[in-house]
């Protein structure tokens, strides 16, 4: 699949390892960039998200890669599960998490564990509900780590994806384009200090398979029903599939 052989840093090597390099780098920086970089646009999407998953009122919830747990902790904010696992490779992230998640005192209910995505150690039939921000787009084996998902949900359990994608539509297209290939890069190499990171970034959103693509990925891997809803004209797209 084109998007696993795009990496940060070489061509050479595992994905996996120069992900988990590349996000311990920025770690630092990360939710500033993003936030900026997005124009707090993605607090919009991750609300999007929030709506659809609290129709099924899920009480486990696995976040997959979830970064410094933005995502995590909204859901325990607005969903009050009973517990939430947030898992990622990166250390460097998941510290700036913990610390997040204690400010807000949420101990009790996210617990963060280093996890490879598409290994999870967890038994099948674990979860009401598996969400992942931002996070599936690096995995170096993307149905493999999808395939986890699905093993990991209940029978009936919903899986919610954000992911960043490519506009399809007239101007926004052009307009994207030009932000992620100049904007993006250019400020994201000032702030983070890292120069590849954020080019990364824009290689690995135009090859991602989205749309009618990563439903028929999503059925593959062993989702019986799946949608999917381009939000901010197809800027992030959110993906809900049930076991």
């Amino acid at each position: 699949m084109k998007v696993e052989s795009v990496k940060p840093y070489s061509a050479e090597g595992e994905k996996k390892a120069q992900v988990e390099a590349m996000f311990d780098n920025i770690a630092p920086t990360y939710d500033t960039l993003n936030h900026r970089l997005s124009w707090n646009i993605d607090r919009y999407w991750r609300g999007k998200a929030i709506k659809a998953l609290g129709a099924h009122k899920p009480q486990s919830i696995l976040d997959v890669a979830t970064g410094t747990g933005d995502f995590a902790i909204l859901q325990a904010l607005r969903l009050r599960p009973q517990s939430i696992k947030a898992v990622d490779i990166s250390e460097g992230m998941m510290a700036i998490g913990r610390g997040k998640v204690q400010q807000r005192g949420l101990q009790n209910i996210i617990t963060f564990e280093h996890e490879d995505c598409t290994a999870l150690s967890y038994p099948s039939h674990s979860f009401d509900a598996v969400t992942s921000a931002f996070g599936i787009r690096n995995f170096q084996n993307l149905e493999q780590g999808l395939m986890e998902m699905c093993r990991v949900l209940k029978p009936g359990g919903m899986l919610c994806v954000l992911e960043l994608t490519s506009p399809v539509s007239t101007p926004m297209k052009q307009l994207f384009g030009i932000y992620s290939h100049t904007v993006l890069p250019l400020y994201g190499r000032l702030i983070s200090k890292d120069a590849q990171a954020y080019d990364y970034l824009n290689k690995s959103i135009a090859a991602f398979p989205q749309g009618e693509t990563m439903i028929e990925i999503l059925h593959r891997v062993g989702f019986r029903k799946a949608s999917f809803r381009r939000l901010t004209f197809g800027i992030c797209t959110m993906y809900v599939a049930w076991k």
